[in-house]
């Protein structure tokens, strides 16, 4: 949608645009950040302009020009996701596409406990799907918390939480299988010490991919 906004707004298709980041189907981003590739000058009043052919669930904030040798890619040193949730009595349907709701009760306390052993570096091989040959499996964790969410609306659960990690890059659905095995340890399925090997042991079993509808592309630090 957003190359074609661009398409429509310039008049031609010879552009090309490199994101960020990926993200999975049904997850939002709060902040996002794309490179356009173009030969000419951009008109001063092309931000006003894609944003009026923008879709209504998307809003370009700002822009600015960079060197030949920026790489959006290389040069995002940061990112941070929010996974937003709540249980207990189901929410109302306009919350559908920002929390999910997980059916039953959760033992917060123990689910925050078992969120900072995720910080530091570990091997998560167990919480990548369908990893490549190549695939890097050893990373950095800087922060991993639960804490309430602030998030309010008239139609909002009256206590949701959020999930909160950061580090320098994520594995495929690593931060969904995250806070699926921490629903599980929420539940008692597993107990805090089976949570913790599963850092250390890849071949334990552990929690299913959460509904990717609660995750949050947060916020991306650049160099």
């Amino acid at each position: 949608m957003v190359d074609k906004t661009i398409a429509y707004v310039l008049g031609h298709k010879n552009f090309k645009t490199l994101g960020c980041s990926r993200t999975d189907a049904m997850v939002s981003a709060d902040d996002f950040a794309f490179e356009i590739f173009c030969f000419q000058q951009l008109e001063v009043d092309f931000l006003n302009k894609f944003n009026e052919n923008l879709p209504p669930d998307i809003k370009a904030l700002a822009i600015d020009d960079v060197d030949e040798d920026f790489n959006i890619i290389k040069s995002a040193k940061l990112k941070e996701y929010h996974y937003q949730f709540s249980f207990g009595k189901k929410n109302h349907p306009f919350n559908a596409p920002f929390i999910t709701h997980f059916h039953g009760s959760l033992d917060i306390e123990l689910m925050q406990a078992g969120a900072r052993l995720f910080e530091g570096t570990h091997n998560f091989h167990a919480y990548c799907y369908q990893p490549g040959e190549k695939t890097v499996f050893v990373r950095e964790i800087l922060k991993s918390e639960i804490i309430a969410n602030p998030f309010r609306a008239d139609f909002a659960p009256p206590t949701s939480f959020v999930f909160c990690v950061k580090g320098a890059g994520f594995l495929r659905y690593q931060v969904r299988i995250m806070m699926g095995t921490l629903i599980e340890l929420g539940k008692g399925n597993i107990d805090l010490e089976q949570f913790k090997n599963t850092l250390v042991d890849n071949s334990l079993p552990i929690g299913p991919v959460a509904p990717a509808s609660g995750l949050v592309l947060h916020k991306v630090d650049f160099l």
